[in-house]
């Protein structure tokens, strides 16, 4: 198909789509891990903190692929809300190639939602046990007061940079779950030039 085209004009053409469900991916991901770990922070040691976290191992563990077949048998096939496929098409700011990239970017966002979860909590349960936290509520100020003006600030240094990296492997694991919702991004295109031996 691209044997006599020059090979950036080939890359260049494919790079939108592999871009685009990684940047939804992160914009769905992020804010929820986020929001998770630091949930699970507050309610260390609770139940829904056990919950979480018996949540986020198994998410971790299990590959972004494996959530693509699952995404696309339950929400594509049994329940039919969802295209399997995306749409056929280079509008990509359209909302039907928005609603056709879905399922892609819900298999993607698992991991890094899992990931975010787990890095928060372990950050913010620590700041939040510190002594300056303390020194913090002998000032006067209230637990919510204190988490928001000075732990939520502190935990989030380390967690920052965790998200490039986040994004750096939402694009590896991007190149199969292409293949699997008929994305015509980099994914096809890397694979289908380890098949070739090129």
């Amino acid at each position: 198909e691209y044997r006599n085209q020059p090979v950036w004009d080939v890359f260049v053409k494919q790079l939108p789509p592999t871009i685009l469900i990684n940047i939804y991916s992160s914009l769905i991901a992020v804010p929820i891990g986020i929001a998770l770990g630091i949930f699970a922070a507050l309610k260390k040691n609770k139940w829904q903190d056990h919950v979480i976290s018996t949540v986020v191992m198994l998410a971790i563990s299990v590959p972004s692929y494996i959530y693509a077949f699952l995404v696309q048998y339950l929400l594509c096939f049994k329940w039919q809300l969802l295209p399997p496929l995306m749409k056929e098409g280079r509008d990509y700011f359209s909302w039907d190639m928005f609603v056709s990239l879905l399922p892609a970017v819900i298999a993607l966002s698992f991991g890094t939602i899992a990931g975010l979860t787990r890095g928060t909590r372990a950050e913010l349960t620590e700041v939040l046990t510190s002594e300056f936290m303390l020194l913090a509520r002998t000032k006067g100020l209230t637990k919510a007061q204190a988490t928001t003006r000075h732990a939520l600030r502190n935990s989030m240094v380390p967690i920052f940079p965790s998200i490039l990296s986040e994004f750096i492997g939402i694009i590896g694991g991007s190149l199969i779950i292409e293949q699997i919702f008929g994305i015509p991004g980099v994914g096809p295109l890397y694979i289908n030039s380890i098949t070739a031996l090129d």
